[in-house]
């Protein structure tokens, strides 16, 4: 199954967005996690289909309304296993 990490910068703690990525991601049938990071960024490792990730990859490029995303870095990340949910943590 595919799995991508994205990195996202900016505006993205203290504003939902890791609830609001968990809320686009479960009904889409993505797994994985949204986390926050001592240095301000947030962590989203998600698992699914190509399709399902792309549309989550462009609703995190400009996330929650309250969010401002500065930067958003993706990389592959094939070796995982693949969660059964999606957290936020």
């Amino acid at each position: 199954m595919p799995q991508r990490r994205y990195r996202i910068e900016g505006r993205v703690q203290g504003v939902w967005f890791r609830e609001s990525t968990r809320r686009e991601a479960a009904p889409r049938g993505i797994t994985g996690h949204a986390v926050n990071h001592a240095d301000g960024s947030v962590e989203v490792w998600a698992c699914g289909d190509d399709r399902a990730l792309d549309r989550l990859e462009r609703w995190l490029a400009k996330g929650p309304p309250l969010a401002r995303v500065n930067r958003l870095t993706r990389m592959d990340d094939p070796d995982d296993p693949v969660p059964d949910t999606f957290r936020t943590g």
